[in-house]
């Protein structure tokens, strides 16, 4: 079988495919969610912490640039080593509501499927009944 034959059996297996969609909306979705908790979450704590806003949070390991703005994206385009604690928390946050809302769909597509039934019981083999029928005699 020629390499290219070999490949293209592989490529077109369900899981490859399969794994290959998953990426892919996996993904849109985490533009999705990193939208949700940077225009909605973020905002919301903020306003409930009194105006807190996580991205310029951090701490600067180095002497500022003379003429630099002191935001957290003048001084990472300045290349000054920061410790950026709010972008983690930002981050973090993706994170565990992404991880939230895949355990709500993968417990939603669990209860969509249908249970298979249950295998009917294979016959029981002829010597069991026959010791079954003895031990029946035995106890009469």
């Amino acid at each position: 079988m020629s390499i290219a034959s070999e490949f293209k059996e592989f490529a077109i297996k369900g899981n490859v495919v399969d794994l290959a969609v998953g990426v892919i909306i996996g993904a849109a979705f985490g533009k999705i969610v990193d939208s949700l908790v940077g225009d909605i979450v973020l905002p919301l704590v903020g306003k409930v912490t009194g105006g807190v806003d996580f991205t310029n949070k951090f701490i600067t390991l180095a002497d500022v640039p003379a003429g630099n703005a002191g935001t957290y994206a003048s001084l990472k385009a300045a290349g000054v080593p920061l410790l950026a604690y709010g972008n983690f928390i930002t981050i973090f946050l993706n994170f565990l509501i992404l991880a939230f809302v895949i355990f709500l769909a993968v417990k939603q597509i669990n209860r969509l499927k249908k249970a298979e039934p249950a295998p009917p019981p294979a016959p029981t083999p002829e010597d069991v009944v026959l010791l079954r029928e003895i031990r029946d005699s035995l106890k009469k």
